[in-house]
């Protein structure tokens, strides 16, 4: 999926400013980005730093105005449905975060998004965030923490491993 989208981007825009906007996808994010641009052949500390910027940049946002823009969601009929899902969501990952951490959210809350999954990412920790009234600095924080690793796990799937496969 990152492959098609960064692909198709590319035909517009300069691979920076692909890396960028596939950062600032929910589900591609970071991980994402960072495919893109080792498929780009950018360098990996070039990458990650866009990556990072694209994948955190609507964090404060999503923390700070998700309920409204749900709520709002939910009024009209077609995305009704949508609002109701990534409620659903982001309550269901809520949950498990607090029964699994309940005196570490925070901790949680980063490990969360440092696994380099669909559906682990910053998007989602800033909704997790959001539906556990976490503090939104040092919500926005502990995310940049778990984006960085995140960051730092796919620059070794990226770059390094296949580097020692074209090695072998």
């Amino acid at each position: 999926m990152a492959e098609s989208v960064s692909n198709f981007l590319r035909q517009y825009f300069s691979s920076e400013f692909v890396i960028f906007l596939v950062s600032l996808l929910p589900i591609l994010e970071l991980r994402g980005g960072m495919i893109a641009a080792a498929l780009f052949g950018e360098p990996w500390h070039k990458a990650i730093i866009i990556s990072l910027i694209g994948n955190m940049l609507p964090v404060y946002f999503v923390i700070l105005f998700i309920e409204s823009f749900l709520k709002w969601m939910k009024g009209v009929g077609h995305l009704s449905g949508i609002a109701r899902w990534i409620e659903a969501k982001g309550a269901k990952h809520g949950a498990v975060m607090a029964e699994k951490y309940p005196a570490r959210l925070y901790l949680g809350l980063m490990l969360f998004v440092a696994v380099p999954l669909p559906g682990t990412g910053a998007w989602t920790g800033a909704l997790i965030a959001s539906v556990l009234c976490l503090d939104p600095k040092k919500s926005g924080l502990i995310i940049c923490a778990g984006v960085l690793i995140a960051g730092v796990i796919m620059s070794v799937i990226t770059y390094v491993i296949p580097d020692l496969i074209r090695g072998i």
